[in-house]
């Protein structure tokens, strides 16, 4: 029986967020600061040929133009268009510098009115893209680091030939997939497309630098979810040593994977060019139109199985539109949509093709709901032919603990199987009620589990209470999930627990706040930490009461002989002794440090239930049902949240998202106004459902733990990840609506440590996936020009539509998470445009098989099924 982990506790730095307390970068006002604005290029491919910054420098207070040939040598920027060449519309080509923000915006507006371009051949469509004789998008491309940060698959391997305008490509194969087709009682074949989808954050992004004279370096205030990796980033763009930069990770609004970095480099060379301060935040607009949103995918799916629903054989292509910079996680997809079920025979080539549109990055569990859409799509369609229970072809063909995934490694220890049980028997999937326009879909999702090596530090205060020392950034309420977990290894109350995120200067090493890793890697170090502490206290309290430790325990504030409280010194009493002048023992100072476990996979699972409208093509969202795999929910609100808001943007993906672009590169839906994203006022019911298995442990990843103090441990396996997702929608067949009237969200937790923070992983990540099955979408007219930015254009999940969501927590405990607990983050997201989508097929006697699932599309597939029959 646990005392605190496990119990809801409430969000300690909730308070600062609620009441506006919370300082955010756009905040910092520093002496002398000049504000940057960006000229951006109107072309999605064209180069400068005149750049009069005379027509900047002429407004009052503006003191510099600066492009990237203008830093100094070696110096880049990592963002400004070099040699003058645009790649994309919203590609930066010079930066104004002024003393107030509207001199600078001014500036950019009398620099944007006399530049001149020389349009140069662009190509938006990767299939175009790959074609002889296409337009080259660029002549350099490497391999983005971001897709290896989020997850434990091998983004490195399998690499083939390229074709052109290809990044990288990939194939996986396993067995002979011609021989398994011809053992195929059924063979099914479908090509599935999804949008690019913006992260929606609040917060756009926002980079404050500066010198630090005495030190001769560069200080950087970020709205990061990285700030090592923006340390070494910064560090390299400036070709400084890592010891000249500071990095201070401010409170963050929103990123969802899309604040690894993107300013910083930028702002620090601008501070080393001008030696003042210098503050860069983007507008919603040019967030939109310049920040690095989820890709759009493109996979061809062949599948096939025997008459009692056994897999045979899986073929497919994926191709992802990786925008003018490599990094597309195409391997991750491929790795996932062939890793769900067991498949003996199969064949899959992957893809990252660039095109003339704004670089894509990491958006919550990076080419998974692409890869889920398509194989949980196909799962239905054969489930249907064969007559057989959707669940239960699932249930016949998922992989388990050892099963190979693609690229050959093992799955560790998971819970696909446990979620999609819990679905099946689950009182809304078995009595699902039926009615015009009324369906139910289900799918299930997973995640390999994020893995990084990190450490952590605990020192005891003289008032009895304990400082957490820690390098991680928190965004979803998982600085309480570290209090949690040392107030229970301490024996003290959570409230006698305060945590600090400190700067790179004095915090020890964590990884990337993304791929559902900082539970799973910083939990064990601060469990690792607290438990050093408790050695510690232990010690000095025995030789005091003349005790031996393992007799000892800490209750009440107190040390005491287990039985009595006659024999007992105080926690704040042992503080001193240890930080006094001529202190008889040395200060209680805990440290955990962990190198990179291996992945942990999570899955999902999504039963949605639609109605759709024949004549309109408008499908409703009525029920939706969200069941994962997440390990063991320690916080399981925060859980939950990430399960329901994954779901939501899954139902963007699903009916709503997509980046469109027209012929000529140009975005046409930049902004929530055009680009429409899930509402909560027209979000369904959705309930989540926690299945929790728990992760393993074993030595894999990093070959050594961070060099900072005591307290190693070795590198454990990933935990995976996994989530049911449970929806029911209503279409309306004359306008094509597709409205969610209930949602539920099973996941595997490993170990609820705060199950209200759990829960509201499960529940945001649902929600999330609406998004993605119903409404988001970026999209851009044929000359490369974003319509929907903003959150007018771009629509996303309102809490006013957000369907009744219920939210199941399932515990499979990992063997490495602090308590059994494993990242949820990832899965709740990752099912849910599949079970929307799944539910509106249902629904409306139609399939469509590209997200999101909109009423204009659903009331066109209405119309042509009508001439057809």
């Amino acid at each position: 029986m646990t005392a605190v982990v496990g119990k809801p506790t409430k969000r300690i730095e909730g308070l600062g967020k609620v009441t506006g307390s919370a300082r955010y970068t756009e905040d910092l006002q520093l002496p002398g600061m000049l504000h940057a604005r960006l000229l951006l290029s109107p072309h999605p491919h064209a180069r400068v040929t005149r750049l009069p910054k005379a027509a900047a420098l002429g407004v009052p207070g503006v003191v510099n133009v600066v492009t990237e040939e203008d830093l100094p040598e070696g110096v880049s920027s990592n963002l400004l268009a070099r040699h003058g060449e645009a790649l994309y519309s919203g590609h930066p080509v010079a930066v104004v510098l002024a003393e107030a923000e509207s001199a600078a915006a001014d500036g950019v507006e009398r620099l944007g009115a006399e530049v001149e371009y020389e349009v140069l051949p662009a190509v938006l469509d990767p299939r175009e893209a790959m074609r002889d004789g296409a337009p080259l998008v660029r002549r350099d491309a490497e391999d983005d680091e971001e897709a290896a940060a989020h997850s434990t698959v091998d983004v490195k391997g399998g690499k083939e030939t390229k074709p052109r305008n290809v990044a990288n490509t990939y194939t996986f194969r396993r067995g002979d997939v011609e021989l398994g087709f011809k053992e195929a009682a059924l063979v099914v074949e479908h090509t599935y497309a999804t949008g690019r989808l913006h992260q929606s954050y609040m917060e756009p992004h926002a980079t404050v630098a500066t010198l630090d004279p005495v030190m001769q370096a560069v200080v950087v205030y970020t709205s990061t979810q990285a700030q090592f990796y923006v340390k070494a980033q910064v560090a390299k763009a400036l070709r400084y040593p890592e010891s000249r930069v500071k990095v201070v990770a401010m409170t963050v609004g929103g990123a969802f994977g899309g604040k690894f970095m993107l300013l910083e480099p930028l702002a620090a060379a601008l501070a080393v060019v001008t030696k003042r301060p210098v503050r860069v935040v983007l507008t919603r607009r040019e967030d939109f139109l310049m920040s690095t949103p989820g890709p759009e995918a493109e996979i061809w799916l062949r599948t096939g199985v025997k008459r009692d629903g056994t897999l045979v054989a899986l073929q497919a292509k994926i191709v992802f539109d990786a925008g003018a910079e490599p990094g597309a996680p195409a391997s991750i997809a491929a790795v996932l949509l062939g890793g769900y079920y067991k498949t003996p025979n199969l064949l899959i080539e992957a893809l990252e093709v660039l095109t003339n549109k704004p670089p894509n990055g990491a958006y919550r569990a990076p080419g998974a709901p692409q890869a889920t859409f398509a194989i949980e799509s196909q799962m239905n369609i054969m489930a249907e032919q064969l007559r057989m229970d959707p669940v239960e072809l699932r249930l016949r063909n998922c992989s388990g603990t050892g099963d190979p995934m693609p690229n050959g490694r093992p799955w560790n220890r998971m819970g696909m199987r446990q979620v999609l049980e819990a679905l099946r028997d689950h009182p809304k999937y078995r009595h699902r009620e039926r009615g015009e326009g009324i369906g139910y879909g289900v799918a299930v999702g997973g995640w390999t589990g994020g893995v990084e090596s990190a450490s952590a530090c605990i020192r005891a205060n003289t008032d009895g209470t304990f400082q957490v020392v820690l390098g991680m950034v928190d965004i979803t309420g998982t600085a309480t999930t570290m209090a949690l977990i040392a107030a229970e290894v301490l024996g003290v109350p959570v409230d006698q627990v305060q945590v600090v995120i400190a700067d790179t200067d004095q915090a020890p090493y964590a990884g990337a706040s993304g791929g559902s890793k900082i539970t799973y890697t910083v939990g064990p170090a601060v469990k690792a930490a607290a438990e050093d502490a408790r050695r510690q206290i232990l010690a000095i309290a025995a030789a005091e009461l003349e005790a031996r430790p393992d007799d000892l325990e800490i209750a009440e504030g107190q040390v005491r002989v287990k039985g009595t409280s006659q024999k007992q010194i105080a926690l704040a009493e042992i503080a001193r002794k240890s930080m006094s002048f001529g202190a008889k023992y040395a200060p209680v100072y805990g440290n955990g440090n962990l190198p990179s476990p291996k992945g942990s996979p999570g899955f999902a699972a999504h039963l949605t239930k639609v109605r759709v409208d024949r004549e309109t093509g408008e499908a409703q969202i009525l029920d939706y049902v969200v069941i994962q795999d997440v390990g063991f929910a320690i916080n399981p609100p925060a859980v939950e949240g990430q399960m329901r808001g994954g779901a939501v943007q899954g139902i963007g993906w699903g009916l709503l998202e997509a980046m469109t672009y027209d012929d000529q590169g140009t975005l046409l839906t930049w902004g929530f106004t055009e680009y429409p994203i899930p509402k909560a006022s027209t979000t369904p019911p959705m309930e989540t459902v926690m299945v929790e298995v728990a992760s393993e442990f074993m030595s894999f990843g990093a070959k050594y733990a961070p060099v900072y103090g005591n307290g190693n441990l070795p590198s454990p396996k990933g935990s995976p990840g996994f989530a049911a997702h449970l929806t029911k929608v209503r279409v309306d067949r004359e306008t094509g609506e597709a409205q969610i009237l209930d949602y539920v969200v099973i996941q595997d937790v490993g170990f609820a440590i705060n199950p209200p923070a759990v829960e509201g992983q499960m529940r945001g990540g649902a929600v999330q996936g609406i998004g993605w099955g119903l409404l988001e979408a970026m999209t851009y007219d044929d000359q490369g020009t974003l319509l929907t930015w903003g959150f007018t254009e771009y629509p996303i999940p309102k809490a006013s539509t957000t369907p009744p969501m219920e939210t199941v927590m399932v515990e499979v405990a990992s063997e490495f998470g602090p308590f059994g607990a494993k990242g949820v983050g990832e899965p709740p997201v990752i099912p849910g445009g599949a079970a929307i989508a799944n539910a509106i097929a249902d629904a409306a006697g139609v399939r469509l098989t590209s997200l999101p699932v909109t009423p204009r599309r659903l009331l066109e597939a209405l119309r042509e099924r009508e001439k057809v029959s």
